[in-house]
């Protein structure tokens, strides 16, 4: 089992991002039935790294580009449960879904990776 504490690490300067939200929807019923998304915005700090990469995608009737990103962080994000949406997470911009979740709570307490999908697809 690991015994490294890597908290300094990613919490310095050099390696944090700390302009990353959180969107996490909750669901509202109205008077007459009608669902709506409630959106809540949480700002946290974590290190975005790269997973896959950008992948093109070629058919012959479009192509599109898809990837995903790893966030490290504190805060607890949801890949989706039973009764709750998957997290949102904007970073640079662009919004990705929480699709995965990993314990990295042997690295240092409370640490969390999150693999992260384009919530929009890039394409023509």
């Amino acid at each position: 089992m690991p015994t490294l504490n890597v908290t300094r690490v990613l919490f310095s300067r050099e390696f944090v991002d700390r302009t990353l939200v959180r969107r996490r929807n909750a669901q509202a019923v109205s008077d007459s039935g009608i669902a709506s998304n409630v959106p809540t915005d949480t700002p946290f700090a974590g290190v975005v790294t790269n997973d896959a990469g950008d992948i093109l995608k070629r058919f012959p009737e479009s192509s599109y580009v898809v990837g995903s990103i790893m966030v490290h962080s504190k805060l607890h994000l949801s890949a989706g449960v039973s009764g709750q949406d998957a997290d949102l997470m904007q970073w640079k911009g662009d919004w990705y879904t929480v699709t995965d979740l990993a314990d990295w709570t042997t690295y240092g307490a409370g640490f969390t990776c999150a693999l992260c999908t384009p919530l929009t697809l890039q394409g023509t």
